[in-house]
């Protein structure tokens, strides 16, 4: 079996240098490069811009083990049983609160100008891709779901093709209810400083400090305020009673997929493919949300495909073996 290689490209952002986070502006960014790359130097190829979960980052997608194969090894199996080759992109914006949902906030940075101003062009202009947002898709799983479908709503332009895993949508179920197990966990701490500061510096994190970081991973993408303290980051909920902050969480809700439809609907009509799939056991209630969407995306006339499978939140990389030749034929990738 004829294989593709990865190149590695350490960008330097210009968008994300002093970002108020002080997480570094210069990242390693993984490219597959497809079997017939080096070997038809006249073919350009499709890109797809394939987006981590929240705590990841673009390189952890080439990690091997026993049962899931990295992203490149899977990307050859699947050419070589037929799907067209592609250029698959792989970035890095994470950030020390976890992840930064690929949009800009004055907590973390500019991450969607990042991706769509800066990674974008840099592509076109490094690797021999076909131009044109028709040959340009996008895909994720949990928050890189949530980023593709979102950078889908919002820049039509720049993405013909959209696939979102599991991806975040209807907050009310996904969020709300750790709100509070994050209130009680930073209260036991003595405040969000402090248990911040234990929790990065804790060898092990524990799974219920995880669940904190979510929240405030999510605060600090959703509801930033420079004023705000500690961090510029407005939470949902006070931390002296425990109270919830309404008003906060409208801010959050007005990036809630399902609530950014009504107003991105017509970008969605562009896309030659939105692909969307989740566990029917997701711990986050995920698929209530995507079948939420899929009837508002059915009611309003919007092309799309919907998939359920048996499974809960974690390790589905082998959804990837369905999205990826989808994205291929609607953008076009040669066999």
């Amino acid at each position: 079996m004829k294989t593709g290689r990865v190149q590695w490209v350490r960008f330097v952002s210009e968008v994300l240098e002093g970002n108020a986070a002080g997480d570094p502006h210069a990242r390693r960014v993984p490219a597959y490069l497809p079997p017939s790359y080096d070997e038809r130097p006249e073919r350009r190829y499709p890109v797809a811009f394939v987006l981590t979960g929240f705590t990841g980052r673009g390189p952890m997608l080439l990690n091997d083990n026993l049962w899931n194969p990295p992203l490149d090894a899977r990307m050859d199996a699947l050419i070589a049983a037929g799907c067209g080759e592609m250029i698959l992109v792989m970035p890095d914006c994470a950030t020390r609160y976890g992840g930064s949902q690929y949009l800009d906030s004055s907590a973390t940075g500019r991450y969607q100008t990042h991706l769509i101003a800066e990674l974008v062009p840099f592509v076109d202009r490094s690797f021999r891709t076909l131009a044109g947002r028709e040959h340009r898709g996008v895909l994720g799983k949990p928050s890189g779901g949530y980023g593709a479908l979102v950078q889908g709503m919002r820049h039509p332009e720049v993405f013909g093709a959209v696939a979102c895993h599991s991806g975040d949508m209807y907050f009310e179920y996904c969020y709300r209810g750790d709100v509070p197990k994050f209130c009680a966990r930073v209260q036991n701490a003595g405040g969000l400083a402090r248990w911040f500061a234990d929790f990065e510096a804790a060898a092990q994190k524990k799974p219920e400090d995880l669940v904190a970081l979510n929240i405030l991973g999510m605060a600090a993408a959703y509801s930033p305020d420079p004023a705000a303290t500690p961090f510029g980051i407005e939470l949902p909920c006070d931390l002296e009673t425990g109270a919830f902050r309404p008003e906060v969480w409208e801010r959050w809700l007005a990036l809630d997929p399902i609530v950014m439809l009504d107003r991105h609907a017509d970008a969605l009509r562009w896309l030659a493919l939105l692909h969307l799939d989740c566990g029917i056991r997701d711990e986050w209630h995920l698929h209530l949300g995507m079948r939420m969407l899929a009837r508002r995306l059915k009611a309003l006339g919007i092309r799309h495909e919907v998939e359920e499978f048996d499974d809960g939140h974690m390790n589905i990389q082998y959804r990837y073996d369905v999205s990826l030749p989808k994205l291929a034929r609607a953008l076009g990738a040669p066999r």
